[in-house]
């Protein structure tokens, strides 16, 4: 228990924390990108991130290619190659990313707002928006770089282990497919597919622009215009189709490794679900407080079965992965996987501890600072904010919603979305009782 004093300083905190809670604006370009904006003037600094429902649920019958056309995007325009589109960004000192989940694919710039820099910056990015150039001798050396990181990974359990877990929980659902493809597909895509799909998905109507930064909210909605305006209207993304139902299944992958890698769960929830914050919270419990975690005190600290063990709920826009994970020796793997399952339905049934749960929620909200402490934080919630269409006051009522979960809130949710008796379970490495390599 905290002293009082602690205590009400922690509570202090907590409240000059939601009291800083920037404010979001929000509104639609011309043509139809939605944008979500972030005032910071306390740094000459300027955080973008665009975001496209585009990631590899979208990869129809060819997986790999909404990961392949979010890497080639950085590789020049239709007027400047790759060599001079980077030398003319460098000048500016700013920095240019791009990424692909299930979900989403993104480019993100980060830049000073002072003249010059940030006009060359941003035009360079508008540039690249509207007229990627997908030069075919970047494709091809693209194509080929991302071949052999795929081979590469498929030589890890870990890899291996979580292409199985994602295929036995959505089967032949999108989420089912490894989001960087397979040799296969990648082998088959070509540029003109790339130049199609980026030609269906990359449209304004399908546009998330977040931006946080030391503008005004008039230079903002400049700045969202001109980007949204280098793209077709086009239309949003279709719903992703209906998750077919989930069956319950037990495989292991041989694979000849000192450690048995295992992913035990379920299907967990999507964004926004009204079970999430209780479920943040009785996850942090579960696995999901590092060391301090019944899950890695059960494995590690009494039995020394794994160097970890952890859990996590990861919310898509359907409902996203449950999983709670170990690596452990191959001769330790009925043990390990025992006292795992055993302490998921023990857990479930009985919910959490009632100062273990007390803890995670002073640490959750203790720790909330350290989620939005800079821009390139801030733009990243902003851009989930903004793509899963969450209240604008999200951030503003995060440790709030932390605070009002009970321990019975908790419980109930859990019990409510989790059936230990009902998971997938997936193991990666030497025969179940076999020394270790």
């Amino acid at each position: 228990m905290l002293p009082l004093r602690l205590l009400g300083l922690l509570l202090a905190l907590v409240a000059t924390a939601a009291s800083a809670t920037p404010a979001i604006q929000h509104w639609q370009t011309t043509n139809g990108a939605a944008v979500y904006f972030v005032a910071a003037p306390e740094l000459p600094m300027l955080d973008v991130r665009l975001v496209f429902a585009a990631g590899s649920a979208r990869d129809g019958a060819a997986p790999g290619i909404a990961a392949l056309t979010s890497d080639l995007l950085t590789e020049g325009t239709a007027k400047l190659g790759p060599d001079e589109f980077h030398t003319r960004l460098d000048a500016t000192g700013a920095i240019l990313g791009s990424g692909s989940l299930r979900d989403m694919a993104w480019l993100s710039l980060r830049t000073l707002t002072r003249e010059p820099q940030r006009q060359e910056a941003t035009g360079l990015l508008a540039e690249l928006l509207g007229a990627p150039r997908f030069d075919p001798e970047v494709f091809a050396r693209e194509r080929e770089r991302t071949l052999a990181g795929l081979r590469r990974s498929l030589e890890s359990p870990a890899t291996l282990g979580s292409h199985a877990f994602y295929r036995a929980l959505y089967g032949d659902h999108p989420y089912g497919s490894p989001p960087e493809g397979t040799p296969d597909s990648l082998a088959r895509l070509t540029l003109e597919d790339l130049r199609a799909f980026h030609a269906q998905h990359y449209v304004a109507r399908n546009l998330t622009i977040a931006l946080v930064g030391a503008l005004s909210p008039e230079q903002a909605a400049e700045l969202a215009e001109s980007l949204a305006a280098r793209l077709p209207a086009g239309n949003p993304a279709p719903a992703l189709p209906p998750l077919p139902p989930y069956v319950a299944s037990t495989a292991h992958l041989d694979f000849a490794s000192a450690q048995s890698h295992v992913l035990v769960g379920q299907r967990g929830l999507s964004r926004p679900d009204p079970d999430y914050f209780a479920l943040l919270v009785g996850n942090h419990v579960l696995g999901g407080n590092g060391v301090v975690s019944l899950l890695f005190d059960e494995i590690r600290e009494k039995r020394g079965l794994s160097y970890s063990a952890s859990s996590h709920f990861e919310p898509m826009a359907l409902p996203g992965p449950f999983v709670a994970s170990l690596q452990t020796g191959g001769d330790q793997l009925g043990e390990a996987l025992a006292v795992l399952r055993e302490t998921l339905a023990r857990y479930v049934a009985e919910g959490p501890d009632e100062a273990a749960f007390e803890g995670a929620k002073r640490n959750l909200i203790g720790g909330f600072p350290l989620r939005i402490d800079n821009n390139s934080k801030l733009v990243e919630n902003l851009a989930v904010i903004g793509f899963y269409r969450l209240p604008l006051d999200w951030l503003e009522n995060w440790t709030r919603q932390v605070e009002a979960v009970t321990r019975a809130d908790a419980s109930a949710a859990l019990r409510r979305r989790l059936d230990p008796a009902n998971f997938v379970q997936i193991t990666v490495g030497p025969r179940p009782g076999a020394p270790a390599q």
